[in-house]
């Protein structure tokens, strides 16, 4: 059991009989009243976000995740195509299934699964990838503003903003799970 709060960022737990993961939380003792537990939390099925206040001694089942590592083979179509790097078996997934992780993924990744009593519900993609920009606007001489940007298409056909300075046919530094551009590969 855990209770509400003890709610961390990514703390996985069971209420009306689906699985939710904590996205956001935040505990409020106000001046008058008792403390409650604000939070902003993802249905791991379905996706969908909600926001709700808890009493912080509310208690819930916790929800243990299996997390397998397989590799990203290939892609033909809508499903894509897993091998569990143990078993050898291969897997195919839909894109509904996998979320937005797909973005930042080339073939021969390792990823690790996310599944709850063997439904597979999700992709954790490594937290840093090294992607190349296919397509990219040259950076205009002279543009100097502070933190000017523009917009990129990396080998997985993802846009990330990176800085004016950056070319196309480089190798880039993604984290994945905010999409933004860290730095040159």
């Amino acid at each position: 059991m855990i209770s509400a709060g003890d709610f961390r960022n990514g703390v996985t737990f069971e209420m009306d009989g689906q699985v939710f993961q904590v996205v956001e939380f935040q505990h409020v003792k106000p001046g008058k009243g008792a403390a409650f537990v604000r939070t902003k939390y993802r249905n791991v099925k379905t996706g969908s976000v909600v926001e709700r206040t808890f009493n912080p001694n509310e208690k819930f089942e916790r929800a243990q995740l299996d997390r397998a590592d397989m590799t990203y083979l290939y892609s033909d179509g809508d499903l894509y195509h897993f091998m569990d790097v143990e078993t050898y078996e291969q897997m195919p997934f839909t894109a509904e299934k996998l979320g937005d992780a797909m973005k930042f993924l080339k073939e021969n990744m390792t990823v690790k699964v996310l599944s709850y009593k063997g439904d597979v519900f999700g992709v954790e993609p490594p937290i840093f990838v090294e992607l190349q920009i296919t397509e990219c606007e040259p950076g205009v001489k002279g543009d100097t503003a502070q933190n000017a940007t523009k917009t990129a298409i990396v080998e997985t056909g993802a846009s990330v903003k990176v800085p004016l300075f950056v070319n196309e046919g480089e190798i880039i530094k993604i984290d994945t799970r905010t999409g933004e551009y860290m730095e040159r590969a």
